[in-house]
């Protein structure tokens, strides 16, 4: 496996189409809980938003996902890996040996 990931923006050399798509669907999945995460961290507060607004609220909901994306493509949390790990069998990894 390459570091954190990178062969999921572009199949790596010889490496199976479903490898592919199962290593994009792992970060997806990294990305999708970390932003459940932040949302999660952010939900309690202890009063009213003094500069509170629908555009500021839906500026931090814009900048959560975007940290959620960095982080499962850094594989910071690295769920992506563990899953990679545990579905590596049921794909193949590369090509190799299939008629053309």
């Amino acid at each position: 496996m390459t570091s954190a990931l990178s062969s999921i923006t572009g199949a790596a050399p010889g490496q199976s189409p479903q490898r592919a798509q199962l290593e994009k669907a792992a970060q997806a999945f990294e990305a999708v809980f970390a932003r459940q995460m932040i949302g999660s961290m952010r939900s309690p507060s202890l009063g009213e938003d003094l500069f509170g607004s629908d555009a500021g609220n839906q500026f931090r909901d814009m900048q959560d996902s975007k940290l959620a994306e960095s982080m499962a493509t850094s594989g910071s949390l690295g769920i992506a890996q563990m899953l990679l790990k545990q579905f590596e069998g049921m794909v193949p990894a590369t090509d190799k040996g299939k008629a053309t």
